[in-house]
């Protein structure tokens, strides 16, 4: 989707981070081959309205840019895992989830 912002690089996540204080931001991160990751990826992109104008939303291939997720992992204090949603908001976790439990539904509760 165009408006999801792929993390190829380390900095971006310190921006994402920054600009939490400002605005929610979601970070999926995506198991490009895994079966669970393509049904959660699916139920996003199917629920996308319920978050398009809460959060910038950010999209990670965590296969090709696993040092990322680690970062990720470590900075944010959260278990890895795949597929996961980590909504951040002035610079701390307030909600994640992951496999079949992410529904933009849910998410979009955390946002309000």
């Amino acid at each position: 989707m165009k408006s999801w912002n792929s993390v190829t690089e380390k900095e971006q996540f310190y921006t994402i981070l920054e600009n939490s204080s400002a605005k929610p931001q979601i970070i999926f991160k995506d198991s490009t081959t895994c079966g669970i990751s393509a049904h959660a990826k699916y139920k996003l992109q199917n629920g996308f309205e319920q978050i398009a104008d809460k959060a910038d939303f950010h999209y990670l291939d965590l296969l090709t840019f696993r040092p990322i997720s680690n970062l990720i992992a470590q900075e944010l204090k959260v278990t890895h895992q795949s597929p996961q949603i980590i909504l951040v908001k002035d610079k701390q976790v307030i909600y994640t989830s992951s496999h079949n439990a992410i529904d933009p539904a849910v998410i979009a509760r955390h946002l309000s």
